[in-house]
């Protein structure tokens, strides 16, 4: 895990989907660092959960928020009251997010708009509620989580693709625009991680997808975050927790069109 610093003393954290999963663990191992540790989710039950359940010390000052971050009013309102009570923050991670994996052909547009609503735009909200306060004050941090999903289309991923590609994208585009004003972006390309949501999707995955993924190994949720915390100290942009996300990395951006030849072999050998 991160060595124990002075990195975050004090620094004040705001962790979307930080209830569980991924958010969870960036949540308890900035705590741990003696952060300021403020996560928003939609689950009260499992809010009270996770703060329990993160090593704040006495003279840190942490905090729940209630909030659906595909709603811009609640999301400015999360982000007031934090700046309220502690601060404007030095650190953003967008975590929240929700996979539906499927047929195309068998997804209703409902899941498709579920997926944007969330994974897109719940990112694009807590973005532009922060960013005219870091503006302001010539600093700050954000991380946006994506997935390999959105670096490589894979089958069965068309809904949760096209949400993590928009992420991607505008990730992209927000580190070229903010590092000249002193705010810092990262953006995360974790591999399929042992969370609730994976336990979920692997309900929905068609039979290529699943054999396909099976051949992939699967991190912990406690090792991507610390991955994450490692890489952001550093001020890296591009953070690739693991070896399948630094292959499907390479491959996506070195080898063009042939990342296709690559991804249709695997599903030929799937179907098999």
């Amino acid at each position: 895990m991160p060595s124990k610093n002075n990195f975050w003393q004090g620094k004040v954290s705001l962790i979307t989907g930080g209830s569980s999963g991924i958010g969870l663990e960036v949540a308890r191992l900035l705590a741990g660092q003696s952060a300021q540790v403020w996560i928003i989710a939609r689950r009260e039950e499992q809010l009270r959960s996770a703060l329990e359940n993160t090593p704040c010390g006495p003279d840190q000052f942490c905090g729940i928020i209630s909030a659906d971050v595909s709603d811009w009013e609640q999301v400015t309102a999360a982000v007031a009251q934090v700046e309220q009570e502690v601060g404007l923050p030095d650190l953003v991670i967008n975590s929240a997010g929700v996979v539906h994996p499927g047929y195309f052909q068998d997804l209703d547009l409902d899941i498709f708009r579920w997926m944007m609503e969330i994974n897109y735009f719940g990112t694009l909200h807590v973005c532009k509620a922060v960013v005219p306060g870091m503006i302001a004050r010539g600093s700050g941090h954000i991380v946006n989580i994506s997935s390999m999903g959105g670096l490589v289309g894979a089958f069965g991923y068309t809904a949760y693709g096209a949400s993590k590609f928009a992420v991607t994208g505008l990730t992209d585009a927000l580190r070229s625009e903010l590092k000249p004003l002193g705010i810092r972006v990262s953006i995360v390309f974790p591999p399929d991680t042992d969370t609730p949501q994976l336990a979920y999707e692997n309900q929905f995955k068609p039979p290529e997808t699943q054999a396909i993924s099976g051949n992939a190994g699967i991190k912990s949720a406690e090792e991507v975050a610390q991955e994450i915390i490692r890489q952001v100290e550093r001020g890296r942009y591009t953070i690739m927790p693991g070896f399948e996300s630094k292959f499907w990395y390479w491959l996506s951006r070195f080898l063009g069109t042939y990342k296709h030849n690559v991804i249709d072999w695997m599903v030929a050998r799937a179907q098999r």
